[in-house]
């Protein structure tokens, strides 16, 4: 059983019964779900991931007024259900972990990861969100849906950046993903400076992981679940994750061949979805033209490789 699995079938369980009978205002205006930083809220856990902040629970988003209403009480019922649900220890309630699941106001839940409690209303609004930040408040999977405050601001997240702004933050990595894959690495080979050739190599996969982000609309997790989710995405992510594992794992690959299929890839995906024209797979030309067809001023004014 994943750990989402788990916490879905420890609220239906345990957890809406109990809120039925101590809150019932929780169930008929709260939304409850397992959203949030865990490793089981992207859906990456496995064994190892048990030994900490792992087990049932789930999280209750409330408005202001309704946290001053009964939010209390909603606290209350989620401290007394059972410690231990399916031979599972609930997780700890002190510390980071504290603060994971329980009952929370929708605006604290978001500002603690996006540094705002109100959705995005401009461009300017969008750039102060850091993409791990959005990728933790819409992962996982909501169980029960009452609350409008909460269900509004998800949406306008899960639908995505403006357009614009996609195309900005892509041409800034696909000027990196160039840089450092198609000029740097193989400059640094050659010049006999293994380290920076490993760190070029790294920058670059991290770069061209962004890209697959980018190009099937979803938003990039931190480092730790990048790879491990690039096989889901729509787009090249599937086909290009194999071919960065490769990279990553035998020094003996002609690993520049390997960056050269890479970048293939993301071209050919640039120019499906309509960004670019280019014929060749060197990603700086594709970056310019999609930094030129950007229509925001404020945006394409930017450095090629600022966001």
């Amino acid at each position: 059983m994943t750990g989402l699995e788990l916490c879905r079938t420890f609220w239906e369980e345990v957890g809406r019964p109990a809120f039925q009978a101590e809150c019932p205002e929780a169930l008929e205006r709260g939304t409850f779900g397992l959203v949030g930083e865990g490793s089981e809220c992207f859906g990456c856990d496995d064994e190892v991931s048990r030994d900490h902040d792992w087990g049932p629970g789930f999280c209750l988003w409330l408005t202001d007024g309704d946290m001053a209403a009964f939010g209390d009480r909603a606290g209350q019922v989620y401290q007394s259900l059972p410690r231990e649900f399916r031979g599972f220890r609930r997780l700890r309630q002190t510390g980071e972990s504290a603060r994971r699941v329980g009952v929370m106001t929708v605006g604290s839940f978001y500002g603690r990861y996006l540094g705002r409690e109100t959705p995005p209303a401009t461009v300017a609004d969008w750039r102060r969100m850091p993409a791990n930040g959005l990728a933790v408040v819409t992962n996982g999977a909501l169980f029960w849906e009452r609350n409008g405050e909460f269900a509004a601001f998800r949406a306008a997240l899960l639908a995505y950046y403006p357009e614009d702004l996609r195309r900005k933050k892509l041409a800034r990595q696909c000027a990196l993903a160039a840089q450092q894959g198609q000029y740097n690495f193989a400059r640094c080979r050659l010049h006999g400076e293994p380290v920076s050739a490993l760190i070029a190599l790294s920058q670059f996969i991290q770069n061209a992981q962004q890209i697959a982000y980018l190009l099937g609309r979803r938003y990039a997790p931190y480092y730790k679940w990048s790879q491990r989710l690039l096989p889901s995405l729509p787009g090249p992510g599937p086909a290009m994750a194999p071919l960065l594992t490769a990279l990553a794992e035998d020094p003996r690959a002609n690993q520049t061949s390997l960056i050269e299929k890479v970048c293939a890839l993301i071209a050919d995906e640039l120019r499906r979805q309509g960004l670019s024209a280019t014929r060749d797979t060197f990603l700086l030309s594709h970056a310019m033209e999609i930094q030129n067809s950007i229509t925001d001023e404020s945006l394409k004014r930017l450095h090629l490789m600022a966001e």
